[in-house]
């Protein structure tokens, strides 16, 4: 950082590039995790000795522990700082991801999960606002459009190197990748990433924490275990609907009567901000995650593709979220985010509504490739202006919290939009 800096974004172009590979890396293979291990599940039913509903586990255990370490990012990185928090989830995460790797147990791999799931909420988190603190607010619509690439791109390249891995090594390389990139991330993080200043001693409000973590397991695992108990013919089901329905109520009343509130919902007054959670939730979460899921079963179990040409099926469309992410950024700072979203939402509505219901096991297979490339451009439109009007609409030391609501309401739409799409 250049001497007498008063902003983050006072460095040199050097150091914003080496900081911002370092915190993308970080969140690429972090987000890679929550598609890529998709591929394996119906895998390890034979290896692991079980069924596919019990299986299904390692993704719940992993959702479940991301969206409850979330909650309390904003307090850790206030108090430790964004780039000890950062390395301290690439630790986890890399170390979780050695443990599954080893591991012959279910139960292992579950536990191990868990602590990924966390570490991957401490990248996601930390490295969301550091990018966005390396440019100046003239450029952090190219700033997220650049974070998009891991946020859209990762999970979408998912499939495609889940079924490389599995095709020509096995299923234990896709948790052994992330080892050495870990190793390597934690190495240059300690090196380059610049020192955090203006820390905080804030107080954490356990009560709170510990209602919206109880409703978010509830809603989550009833989510997972829905197709599998015949939804609300099963009184489990209702039960853990129940529960979240009064641990969420609980929580609302916990915050009203505290000092020391968990969330500030005064940040939804402002109807930008609003807006932006809405379509994080609708769009990059319940409608985005249902498509990462049927797309590679569409080529894989309708036009019956070995998993490896899935994949590089997904791929194609994949490689323009990639492409206009970083457009969308550049057209963010250039025309204003609103705009961007307005063209995001109208390509969005013509390919989901029209485009992609028309794939069949008739259409072939090139043309089915083409036409989910509209997709693909309209998903990579939609992450840098909708980050940057969620970021821009809130105080720069609600920064941390609007990024953590961003990602939470994410995993939650994410998990209702899985459990529709594998609802038989």
């Amino acid at each position: 950082m250049q001497p007498g800096a008063k902003n983050s974004w006072d460095i040199t172009s050097k150091e914003r590039i080496i900081f911002s590979i370092i915190v993308m890396v970080g969140s690429f293979m972090a987000i890679l995790d929550t598609t890529i291990v998709d591929v394996i599940v119906p895998k390890l039913t034979g290896p692991l000795a079980t069924d596919m509903y019990v299986v299904q586990w390692i993704i719940t255990s992993y959702m479940i522990a991301a969206a409850i370490a979330l909650l309390i990012t904003e307090y850790l990185i206030k108090r430790f700082g964004a780039k000890k928090i950062f390395i301290a989830g690439i630790m986890i995460f890399s170390s979780a991801s050695f443990v599954c790797g080893i591991s012959s147990e279910l139960s292992h791999i579950i536990i191990a999960r868990i602590f990924q799931g966390t570490g991957e909420a401490l990248i996601m988190v930390t490295s969301h606002i550091m990018i966005f603190s390396y440019f100046p607010p003239k450029k952090q619509g190219f700033a997220m459009g650049i974070f998009g690439l891991g946020v859209s791109f990762a999970p979408a390249l998912g499939p495609t190197i889940g079924g490389y891995l599995t095709e020509y090594y096995n299923w234990r390389m896709v948790f052994f990748v992330n080892v050495p990139i870990g190793v390597l991330l934690t190495l240059a993080s300690i090196v380059f990433l610049p020192k955090d200043l203006n820390l905080k001693s804030i107080k954490l409000n356990f009560i709170s924490f510990f209602l919206i973590s109880m409703a978010t397991i509830s809603i989550l695992v009833m989510l997972s275990l829905g197709q599998q108990k015949g939804w609300f013919n099963n009184s489990l089901i209702g039960f853990l609907l129940f529960a979240a329905i009064i641990g969420y109520l609980l929580y609302t009343l916990s915050e009203l009567n505290s000092k020391h509130s968990l969330i500030d919902f005064s940040l939804f007054r402002n109807s930008d901000f609003t807006n932006g959670i809405l379509i994080y939730f609708f769009i990059m979460g319940f409608s985005m995650y249902q498509y990462f899921y049927l797309l590679p079963v569409y080529y894989e179990h309708i036009k019956m593709l070995p998993t490896l040409d899935a994949g590089i099926a997904v791929f194609i469309f994949a490689v323009f979220i990639g492409i206009f992410s970083p457009v969308a950024g550049i057209l963010s700072d250039k025309i204003g985010a609103k705009n961007v979203i307005l063209m995001a939402t109208v390509i969005y509505i013509i390919t989901s509504l029209f485009i992609l219901p028309t794939l069949n096991y008739y259409t072939p297979l090139v043309q089915a490739e083409l036409l989910t490339i509209p997709f693909g451009i309209g998903m990579g439109l939609f992450f840098a202006p909708v980050t940057v009007l969620l970021l821009q609409n809130v105080p720069k030391d609600k920064g941390e919290l609007a990024i953590v609501l961003m990602d939470y309401v994410r995993f939650v739409g994410g998990s209702f939009g899985t459990a529709i799409a594998t609802n038989n």
